[in-house]
Formats: structure tokens, sequence, C-alpha cells
């Protein structure tokens, strides 16, 4: 099985350290090795890869086409603007899950609407950092199950 991808928007970078009462104080690095260790017990590879810029997500998923099984993706601000990201996403075949760290309907109106969530097998938001590893233990269950 090719390694699944899990890919970061805008921002992530400063997890831990921006609006910690929105976002917890786990950082991106943390999240990683959460779910580096839950990869590796489900037996999994794993490229984990975060990006403040839109084109550069974009080529990511471009780049998951041939190496990746499957994409975690929480796209960030991007979510609610990027319709070049839900056409990447269009070209990807495998199975694809949205994770948000916060639950984005309680928020502000204009984070209720996703883009990705017309492409996406699943959704996740509001669980905290753990939606990662959620996200992770259904993308292989998809991914066994055929």
């Amino acid at each position: 099985m090719k390694p699944i991808h899990i890919l970061n928007g805008p921002n992530l970078n400063l997890l831990g350290k921006r609006q910690p009462e929105v976002y917890g104080h786990e950082t991106l690095a943390d999240v990683e090795t959460r779910c580096a260790a839950l990869a590796a017990e489900l037996g999994v590879g794993l490229h984990f890869a975060q990006s403040n810029h839109e084109g550069a997500i974009v080529e990511m998923i471009h780049a998951a086409r041939d190496a990746a099984s499957a994409i975690v993706i929480n796209p960030a601000a991007y979510t609610h603007t990027s319709v070049a990201i839900l056409d990447a996403l269009n070209a990807f075949n495998g199975p694809v899950i949205e994770v948000h760290i916060s639950n984005v309907h309680k928020r502000e109106s204009f984070r209720h609407h996703s883009y990705v969530s017309l492409r996406a097998d699943g959704v996740i938001a509001g669980c905290g950092t753990e939606g990662y590893l959620l996200a992770l233990r259904r993308v292989v269950s998809l991914l066994r199950a055929g």
C-alpha cells in the first residue's frame, strides 16, 4: 500500500501558538509524531506536509496522485475559498478525509461552507487534533475494505 498523505494548510505551522483556546496547545510536530505512531501501529506508511501557499497544496495533491493511497487534508482557511484545491482533489482517485481541529459549524458563518467537502469521503470537525487520528483510522479502514 502506498503511504497516506496528511496535508495541512495555512497557519497550521503555528499550531500550539495561535489561538490555543480554539486550536489547543499541541504543535503540528506533536500531531505528526502521534500520526506516525498510529501509522506504524496500523502498518501503513505516512507522508506529512504543510504549506501556507494554495498553489503548493495543489501541487502536493497532484504529487499524491502517484505517490499516495489516500489523503487526509486540513485545508484550514482554504476550505472555504479554494476551488483549485477542490479541483486537484477531484483528480485524486483514492479516499479523502477532511479534518478540522475546531468545530467550524460553531464558528463564523463563512466557515460553514467547505469546497473540500464536495470531494471528501468523510469530514471530521471539532475533535481537536485527535481528528487526525480518527481520519487516519478511517482511511485505513476504507483502503482495507476495498
